[in-house]
């Protein structure tokens, strides 16, 4: 009886890992600017691996490595929204403006703006624009 629960929590444990893997993975390639898609990987390297190598400790058992993967769960739950918030603060000091309803995909890069605006005011590399 005991061990059907343990993989049971095992494999769901795996599962949720890998749905919030997948759908993390969709918000990369579809999300629009770099503050959405910075949320995507912080909630993949979070929750995808995360439920992941709780699944693996699960199955361990009590060992000397599961201790170890439940401090590294503690150390990702801890470090990876922290650099989220860090990356998407860089990216707002940097200038870049964030997607709006107002914008359409047909606009260009959001972040080459002021990218541009960066390059002519004699900060970062020039960029041209391939039209």
């Amino acid at each position: 009886m005991i061990e059907t629960l343990r993989v049971g929590a095992i494999i769901v444990c795996i599962l949720f890992g890998l749905f919030f893997s997948f759908v993390s993975t969709v918000g990369i390639v579809r999300l629009p600017d770099v503050y959405t898609r910075a949320h995507a990987v912080a909630q993949l390297d979070t929750l995808g691996a995360g439920f992941a190598l709780v699944g693996v400790a699960i199955g361990l058992g009590w060992q000397t490595t599961t201790f170890k993967l439940i401090l590294l769960v503690l150390f990702i739950f801890i470090a990876n929204p922290t650099t989220a918030h860090a990356i998407t603060r860089a990216g707002h000091e940097a200038g870049i403006k964030p997607w709006t309803a107002n914008n359409d995909d047909s606009s260009g890069d959001l972040c080459g703006e002021s990218l541009q605006r960066e390059a002519k005011s004699g900060g970062g590399q020039e960029i041209r624009d391939e039209e």
